[in-house]
């Protein structure tokens, strides 16, 4: 069953610009198809975070935050996959497997799976390829002020505002029918 729809757009593309940094991954390239571990479990896949590596970020940086969605997703609102907030701006990279509720120093705000930390691809059966986009986001202060209760929309509006700059990279995802 495929569900015809138009493409969504690339969330970062509606937000204002701002500079990018060099994002990296051993595991997912841009554009090219995720293997299963990095999956849900509800699809056979893994559920593991692939490993990310940044650099050439600001030098003012304070902290970063590390976001996955897929906006490909029959939701109207897009899905929250991985909210990763106020890493230490010394953390530069996590290893395959990070996505828990706590990683390297900063917390995890509820994805839309309800869940804390990493929570893997899953588009229907059938579904045209989707995009899971990795965000690392270099952000101006140290920590945001939120909370693991916050939403990934109240994080996005934070981002808003304390963004200096963002790197991304866009791996797909698809269940063939």
């Amino acid at each position: 069953m495929s569900l015809e729809r138009p493409v969504a757009p690339d969330p970062y593309e509606l937000l204002p610009p701002v500079p990018s940094f060099t994002l990296t991954s051993e595991d997912v390239a841009n554009g090219e198809p995720m293997p299963a571990d990095f999956a849900h479990h509800s699809v056979g896949g893994g559920n593991l975070s692939p490993q990310l590596a940044w650099s050439d970020h600001p030098a003012e940086t304070g902290s970063f935050v590390v976001t996955c969605y897929d906006p490909d997703a029959p939701t109207g609102s897009g899905f929250w996959h991985w909210v990763l907030v106020n890493l230490p701006a010394s953390v530069t990279q996590l290893p395959r497997g990070a996505g828990s509720e706590t990683a390297a120093g900063g917390f995890s705000v509820r994805n839309d799976y309800g869940e804390q930390g990493y929570g893997g691809a899953a588009p229907p059966a059938g579904d045209r390829p989707h995009r899971y986009v990795f965000a690392v986001h270099a952000v101006d202060v140290p920590a945001l002020d939120l909370t693991p209760a916050a939403t990934p929309a109240v994080v996005g509006f934070n981002l808003a505002f304390h963004t200096l700059a963002r790197a991304v990279i866009r791996p797909t995802y698809q269940i063939k029918e």
